[in-house]
C-alpha cells in the first residue's frame, strides 16, 4: 500500500461495474473458464538474481536489503480473460521456493489476477499507480505510510494481491487505491476479491504467511507478510 487516500475520493476514467451484477457475471465466466484453462500445469517458474539497474527506482542505496539478497520470480497466473499469463515478481532470496509453490496453487485454482508486473515499471516505483492498476507486486522499497519504519515489501517479504479489488481501510474512513470506492463492500463475492478462509488465502496462510485482512487498523485485504 502507499500513502493515505481519503476515503470516497474516486479518480476519474475509473472503470466502472455494469449494472445489475452483471459484471461480477462476466467475471464468473472468465473464472469457469480459467478453472478449465489451469487444468493444464503452469509453464516451469523461473529464479533468477537480479541487479540495482534491474529494480530501476525500486531500489536505492540505503535500503534495508542489497540486490544480492532478492529474486526475480517469473510465474504463470490467470488473467480476468481466463486465459495464462506470465507474471514476475522481486522477493526477498529466502522466499522465492516459497512464492513459487504458492502461485502455482493459485493457478490450479483458476485464482484469476489482473497482472503481475515490478513496481518499477510505475513512475517513481509509485505504490499508488501500482495499485491503482490493480497490479500485483511484492518488493518496493518504500516505508510504511504515516510511520518511520520500513514496510515489509522494502525486504521483499510481502505481496499484495488484485489491490484494487482488494483495498486497504483506515479507521478515518480513508482508503487506498484512490479508485478502489467500488469495492469497499467486503459482502461482494466477485472473482479476485479476497475472504477469511478463502482457498486464495489459504494458499499463502498455510505456508506461514499473515493476511492484512485479518488485522483492525488498517484492513489490508491485498496484503500478504511473510516478516
Amino acid at each position: 500500500m502507499g500513502a493515505a487516500a481519503q476515503g470516497g475520493n474516486k479518480r476519474a476514467g475509473a472503470p466502472s461495474l455494469l449494472p445489475g451484477g452483471r459484471w461480477a457475471a462476466v467475471l464468473a465466466g472468465a473464472v469457469m473458464l480459467a478453472q478449465c484453462t489451469a487444468s493444464s500445469a503452469a509453464a516451469d517458474p523461473t529464479v533468477r538474481p537480479v541487479t540495482a539497474a534491474e529494480l530501476g527506482a525500486s531500489w536505492h542505496p540505503g535500503c534495508p536489503v542489497e540486490p544480492g539478497q532478492l529474486r526475480r520470480v517469473d510465474v504463470d497466473h490467470i488473467g480476468f480473460d481466463g486465459q495464462t499469463h506470465r507474471g514476475e515478481l522481486i522477493v526477498h532470496q529466502d522466499l522465492a521456493p516459497q512464492v513459487v509453490t504458492i502461485f502455482a496453487r493459485l493457478y490450479r485454482l483458476g485464482f484469476p489476477i489482473e497482472k503481475i508486473r515490478t513496481v518499477d515499471h510505475y513512475r517513481d516505483a509509485d505504490d499508488e499507480l501500482s495499485m491503482e492498476d490493480d497490479n500485483t507486486s511484492a518488493f518496493n522499497c518504500r516505508g510504511i505510510p504515516g510511520s518511520d519504519r520500513w514496510s515489509q515489501h522494502a525486504y521483499g517479504r510481502a505481496i499484495d494481491l488484485n489491490p484494487r479489488l482488494n483495498p486497504c481501510l483506515y479507521p478515518t474512513g480513508a482508503f487506498q487505491p484512490q479508485n478502489a470506492g467500488d469495492f469497499l463492500d467486503r459482502d461482494r463475492t466477485d472473482p479476485g476479491l479476497l475472504h477469511d478462509g478463502d482457498p486464495a488465502v489459504r494458499a499463502f496462510t498455510d505456508s506461514g504467511w499473515r493476511w492484512g485482512g485479518q488485522w483492525t487498523a488498517p484492513v489490508d485485504y491485498q496484503h500478504f507478510e511473510r516478516p
